[in-house]
């Protein structure tokens, strides 16, 4: 007589795999809108809101001062000369700023950029708030085309008096390419 021979049970080991993969798929989508949340929370990341607030009168706090430093960078090979009008301004918090921006395009064709804005120290970024700026939109540069572009700001009096430093940082991205449409062939 021949025993039986058992056969294995693959069904322990597949079942708790195919689990884990389901997890980690889960866990893949979860991961860009946790992230924001994190970034929320701890004021990491410098990510600047993207739309205007309202401009509102408040209280001016003059009994300091807090230095704003103005960087402009331009990504890759963008035919675009870019700057800050000042790269340091003194401002009493709560009190209203303009700043403008210059854009030269240094190229026969036309341009389109997209400025994308951050802060140091990233969790600062909540104090500063904008009712004006060209980072909410698309910029169009016509051939040798040079443009003021302004930046109206205040900063919170509720900022820590221990910070006496920001450092608002602009980076122009050429999206000539995707803002073109298709040619045909």
């Amino acid at each position: 007589m021949i025993p039986d021979r058992k056969r294995p049970r693959h069904g322990r080991v597949i079942w708790p795999v195919v689990l884990v993969v389901i997890a980690m798929f889960g866990f893949g989508f979860a991961l860009v809108p946790l992230y924001d949340v994190f970034c929320e929370l701890t004021g990491l990341n410098g990510k600047v809101k993207t739309e205007a607030q309202a401009e509102a009168a408040g209280k001016v706090d003059t009994s300091r001062w807090v230095t704003v430093e103005f960087v402009t960078t331009v990504n890759g090979s963008m035919p675009l000369k870019f700057r800050a009008e000042t790269t340091k301004l003194k401002v009493h918090p709560g009190e209203y700023q303009t700043v403008r921006f210059y854009g030269i395009n240094e190229s026969g064709r036309r341009l389109v950029g997209r400025a994308i804005p951050s802060i140091a120290p990233g969790w600062a970024t909540r104090f500063l708030k904008k009712s004006e700026c060209f980072c909410f939109s698309e910029q169009v540069f016509e051939p040798h085309e040079e443009r003021a572009m302004p930046v109206r700001f205040v900063i919170d009096p509720e900022l820590p008096e221990s910070v006496a430093d920001l450092s608002l940082s602009y980076t122009f991205f050429d999206i000539t390419e995707s803002q073109s449409p298709p040619t045909k062939n």
